[in-house]
């Protein structure tokens, strides 16, 4: 269910490295600064030794020079004050430019989402596609800001402490590096085993936040079926699968992290041994006396060579679990949208509104046909009516108009134009979409009817909600157009959220307008105000209309009864109950119980 987004093929370090690098373009300059600044600060971190070993060798003299260990250590403390200097600034840049890319990263991951059919978000639970944006971009965060510049900084580091040891004493160097085998071995070991826990550590992330997602979205239902103790057992599963996971993380880096400080004090151990061995003779090998300044010059070394192996572990970490992250963020970036325009598309400012179903075959499963051949012509202006049992195709129909899916087989055409060749963001703008769920977000009525079009202005959202009777509730509100709407709009009933999508769908001048059960759940209290919008709607240009409550589309140019993915039937209301069919056996069994006048009074 998930692979629209959970790609199954995993991207090489190399190709991960070479798309990521790709987002630093244009920064390069800063991160050329960074580097410079770096470079500046692992020379002076590489003198210190030095000037610690030439004070120690100072003190060892026979006649202590005050004045010269007086010059050393203020050296030495000029040294640490440029080096810190360096290394704010070098930090400063480092986070400006990382938050600069990461603002893209999630921009074009937020973007990549949208271009997403309905179909595709049906598959990928939404909680998924929030870690993605969000948890995920963050982790690659600390990969640009600390990691890269790091790693350099590190690696460099490790090369000049060598350099200097090799300078210094080559035999005492060289067998430093016989330790230098081992480390390889569990460094490879550690990136095997890492990136599996980080891997398994994002997943369970993604699964626990979609399960909130959906969960917290869906309380209400938990709550009304008592099932909290259920619920809570599922999200308890779900967090100590993300826990073991965590903690194997921690694991592994826990036994990495010590194996590097083993080494490190195995190096230093070796060097006390071979010096104490050299200065009491009894060590052939290394013939001449180490002095105090040499060892302690050597063994600041030694700190300066795995302090960064230990520095790299830290950013391997970081490095793994930024490439774990990666991976699932190109895993959605790669997947390509199912619904998109083909090379020739073409632009359409206005539409006049003629929609037409050339033997159209449509399915959601393989071998399971919602549609079946079916013919239809809606004329501009006119007002058509789809009715049936559920499941017989009806909002299919609507999704299909507005390619929320594409069909197997046959042709839908606007104005004589196969849709597939008009631009998706045309034909959505000349088509408004009044659902029976309706949506409303966080902010304002004002916000929530503009919709962050500029060109639409108060005096505009406020001519449409007179309109559509929107203005007989907004007009009570203390803030009136600028209240504020929380989360799903809950703080008004199902019919207010009913007008204010009807206003929101007007001020955007469709050409053709689009109600799907748009009646079906509004209160007794709006009703009559609902009813005096469609009439006054119907007038404006083409409206289809999905309804159970027959009464709202008595008055419809054309009313298509769909039968399991067929039309059975077709005609004016009173044309279809003549015909005592299909269409007459709805309309009987919905007002039997309620005509103030017999079935044949109605059909005569």
């Amino acid at each position: 269910m998930n692979d629209v987004v959970e790609t199954k093929v995993k991207i090489t370090d190399r190709k991960l490295l070479s798309r990521l690098f790709m987002y630093a373009k244009g920064q390069e300059g800063k991160f050329v600064l960074a580097i410079f600044l770096m470079l500046i600060a692992v020379g002076i971190d590489l003198l210190l030794p030095i000037l610690i070993g030439r004070a120690a060798g100072l003190l060892d003299s026979d006649v202590i020079d005050f004045t010269r260990i007086i010059y050393v250590l203020i050296a030495y403390a000029i040294c640490l004050v440029i080096s810190n200097v360096t290394l704010y600034f070098q930090s400063m840049i480092l986070q400006k430019t990382g938050q600069t890319i990461i603002y893209k990263v999630r921009e074009d991951v937020f973007s990549h989402i949208e271009k997403f059919s309905a179909n595709q978000f049906n598959n990928v639970p939404v909680g998924k596609l929030v870690t993605r944006v969000t948890n995920d971009t963050n982790t690659l965060n600390e990969l640009y800001t600390s990691v890269i510049i790091n790693l350099l900084k590190n690696i460099f580091s490790v090369a000049g402490a060598l350099g200097a040891m090799f300078l210094l004493h080559k035999t005492l160097t060289l067998y430093i590096l016989l330790l230098g085998p081992v480390l390889l071995v569990i460094s490879y070991i550690f990136r095997k085993i890492s990136r599996r826990a980080y891997r398994e550590v994002r997943n369970n992330l993604s699964d626990v936040n979609a399960f909130l997602s959906e969960n917290l979205s869906g309380m209400k239902v938990t709550q009304i079926f008592n099932q909290e103790k259920k619920k809570m057992h599922e999200f308890e599963d779900r967090n100590a699968k993300l826990k073991k996971s965590s903690l194997k993380e921690i694991f592994v880096f826990a036994v990495f992290r010590p194996s590097i400080y083993v080494i490190y004090i195995s190096a230093l151990v070796m060097i006390l041994w071979f010096s104490g061995e050299a200065y009491l003779g009894n060590f052939n090998i290394i013939k001449e006396v180490i002095t105090i300044q040499l060892l302690i010059t050597f063994i600041q070394l030694i700190d300066r060579l795995f302090n960064p192996i230990q520095q790299l572990a830290e950013q391997f970490n970081i490095l793994q679990s930024a490439f774990a992250s990666a991976e699932k963020i190109f895993s959605v970036l790669d997947t390509e949208p199912e619904i998109v325009d083909c090379e020739d598309s073409i632009e359409l400012e206005k539409i006049e509104g003629n929609i037409e179903f050339k033997n159209v075959w449509f399915k959601y499963k393989e071998d399971e046909w919602v549609l079946k051949d079916v013919s239809f012509k809606i004329n501009a202006k006119d007002v058509v009516a789809f009715v049936g049992a559920t499941g017989s195709g009806k909002t299919t129909i609507l999704s299909l108009i507005v390619r929320n899916y594409d069909i197997q087989k046959g042709q839908i055409l606007i104005d004589g134009i196969d849709i597939k060749k008009i631009k998706i963001s045309s034909l959505r703008k000349n088509i408004g979409q009044m659902l029976q769920d309706v949506f409303l977000f966080s902010g304002t009525i004002m916000s929530n009817i503009q919709m962050k079009e500029e060109s639409i202005t108060e005096a505009d959202v406020i001519e449409a909600c007179k309109y559509v009777n929107a203005d007989s509730f907004i007009e009570e509100l203390p803030n009136k157009y600028h209240e504020e709407v929380r989360e799903r709009g809950g703080n008004f009933s199902s019919g207010q959220r009913q007008l204010l999508s009807f206003a929101r769908t007007l001020v955007h001048k469709p050409q053709v307008m689009i109600l799907d059960e748009a009646t079906a759940n509004i209160d007794t209290e709006t009703e009559v105000l609902i009813q005096d919008s469609l009439e006054k709607m119907m007038n404006i240009g083409t409206m289809i209309i999905v309804a159970h409550r027959l009464s709202t589309i008595q008055h419809a140019d054309k009313i298509i009864v769909l039968s399991k993915g067929e039309i059975v039937e077709e005609g004016t209301h009173q044309e279809l109950l003549k015909k005592r069919g299909q269409y007459y056996k709805l309309y009987q069994l919905q007002y039997q119980k309620k005509e103030h006048k017999s079935l044949k009074e109605v059909i005569n």
